[in-house]
């Protein structure tokens, strides 16, 4: 997102023969993005995957946000395969900014069904070291080894997606699994396996 450039397109072009369209002086970078990679993960329990069904998923979207997803309402999350939902970038003018725009993507952001990360990502980026630069690879052991969600707020975020179900004229539909009737990459891939 810094340079303006879809580098996999460019990769993509040249597997294919297509000769290197741009020199290292045609790339300038701008501004600052940073990613989050949102996983079917239990950051409580040193982040082991959480499969299941994903019973709802609002994804965050505006100017300077870009996600990567491949899951959906009522798609399974398998134990078999990486547990990865998706890659959600911030683009902003500064750090400072990106930090607050991906804050607020990740706000936004509700997955129900599967444990994310996303309330580990949001106490990370909300941290003075994270905000100093103090990012190092003992990061983690060193300022959230006790690191635990604020229970209140999930409670209350569950328990507003239940009224907002229930609520007479809602617009809202729960979906099982079985109810699908798109198909993702797990459904068509069958018994398929790399």
């Amino acid at each position: 997102m810094v340079t303006g450039v879809d580098l996999v397109r460019h990769q993509i072009e040249i597997a294919a023969g297509s000769p290197l369209a741009l020199a290292q002086d045609d790339l300038s970078m701008r501004g600052h993005a940073i990613e989050c990679r949102i996983y079917a993960e239990d950051p409580e329990q040193n982040f082991m995957p959480s499969p299941g069904a994903v019973t709802f998923l609002q994804e965050p979207s505006g100017p300077g946000i870009r996600n990567d997803c491949g899951v959906y309402s009522g798609v399974e999350v398998p134990m078999e395969y990486d547990p990865i939902i998706s890659k959600l970038v911030v683009h902003a003018e500064t750090r400072e900014a990106s930090i607050q725009r991906m804050v607020r993507a990740l706000e936004t952001y509700t997955i129900l069904g599967v444990k994310t990360p996303i309330s580990f990502l949001l106490d990370v980026l909300e941290s003075q070291p994270f905000a100093d630069g103090a990012t190092y690879t003992d990061f983690i052991d060193t300022h959230f080894a006790d690191w635990a969600p604020n229970s209140a707020d999930l409670d209350l975020a569950a328990l507003a997606w239940v009224a907002d179900a229930m609520a007479p004229g809602s617009q809202r539909t729960t979906t099982t699994v079985g109810q699908v009737k798109h198909t993702g990459p797990w459904q068509s891939l069958a018994n398929w396996r790399l």
